[in-house]
This record gives structure tokens, sequence and C-alpha cells, in this order.
């Protein structure tokens, strides 16, 4: 069977992306359930660059499989795009997501509904046996809300509320987030590129 491993131990991307990327008919594994335990330093200044970083160390060690990575933030227009390619490591990262929340809200007190734009960014990298790489890249549009509501999703989708959908992205069923996140969008992007590269044969 052909293997995907995707470099995150985050366990609800992973159900995420198994969901997704399930009709390519392939097994898809975390670093951990492949064994890799690496410590990788993220320092690109883009979220293309920080998902070719993780895809290519976790390469190293799985070159005949195809490896995919992706980084993603949130970027708040009203605070010059903060925390964008920090959002994992916005106020220290192991710093709980319901603090992290709390200090975008605060940040925002008093600003209004159509100055509270946001959007959700996902970069997916791809290596494939014999070196060669890829990167796409998708969005999700909304705005800030002024508190955290719902059960679902994880991270920042508490307070990331979708003015067409009436609701926050943890307050959507993973049928309906994948269908409009920005990491679902991204991984439909890369699924459809894997599919043009007939002939991958990951053992």
């Amino acid at each position: 069977m052909n293997r995907i491993i995707f470099a995150t131990g985050n366990a609800g991307k992973m159900r995420e992306i198994r969901m997704i990327l399930d009709d390519l008919g392939m097994e898809i594994l975390s670093m951990k359930e492949a064994g890799i335990n690496i410590d990788i330093d993220e320092n690109g200044a883009t979220y293309e660059e920080n998902a070719l970083i993780k895809a290519r160390a976790v390469a190293g060690f799985a070159r005949e499989c195809i490896i995919l990575a992706d980084d993603s933030g949130l970027e708040v227009d009203y605070l010059n795009r903060e925390p964008g390619v920090y959002s994992a490591r916005y106020l220290g990262e192991d710093t709980p997501y319901s603090v992290k929340n709390a200090n975008l809200i605060s940040r925002l007190e008093g600003v209004p509904e159509e100055k509270r734009t946001a959007r959700f960014v996902c970069a997916i990298a791809a290596v494939l046996p014999g070196g060669r790489e890829m990167t796409v890249r998708a969005t999700i549009e909304g705005r800030i809300g002024y508190e955290e509501k719902g059960e679902g999703g994880f991270g920042y989708d508490p307070i990331f509320y979708v003015p067409e959908l009436n609701k926050t992205t943890a307050e959507l069923t993973g049928e309906e987030k994948n269908l409009v996140s920005h990491r679902g969008k991204a991984l439909r992007l890369m699924k459809e590129e894997l599919k043009k590269n007939e002939g991958i044969n990951c053992q």
C-alpha cells in the first residue's frame, strides 16, 4: 500500500487529514505513528517555507514515502495580520489556546464588527520520492468573535466566526469544516496534485 507520512503530531489535524485524503487509497501516518521523533525548527518567513522545512526534515528519515507537511496561521487585519506565521508560538508554544484566544479578544476590545476581519491561511508542502517538491495555499475569510463559541475544532477555531455560516469554525461539524476550512481546501488542492503524479509507489 502506498504510504503518506504527515509531519504533525496534532491528533485533531490528523482526523481532518484522514477524512479528506481517504479516497487516495493510501495509508496515512503521523510522524509519531511512523516512528519519527525529531524537533524541527520552523524558522521560515512564510507558511510555505515552514511547511517545506518540516517536510524536508521528515523526508530525511523516509525518502521512499510521500511526505506532507502544513503550516497554518491566523491573520487578524486590525492587528497587522498577527499572529500570522507565529500563530502556534503566539504567547508561547505551551500556552493554552483558551489564553491565546482571550488575549486576541482583549486586544480587539471596542473594535467594530467591520474591522474585525481575519483569515485562516494554510500552506501544504509535499516532498515526493525522488525529491520533487510542491506547495499549495488556501484561505478562509472570517471575523474574530467576541467570545469563544463551539466545542469542535481546535486552536483558534472558537473565536473565528464565518459570517456566511453564522457559526465559528468550532461550531461546525467535521464534514462542514472540511468543506470550507483553509486546511480542507489546501488538502484538496494537494490531493489533486498528487493524483497527477502517476507512478508514485511508496511501500
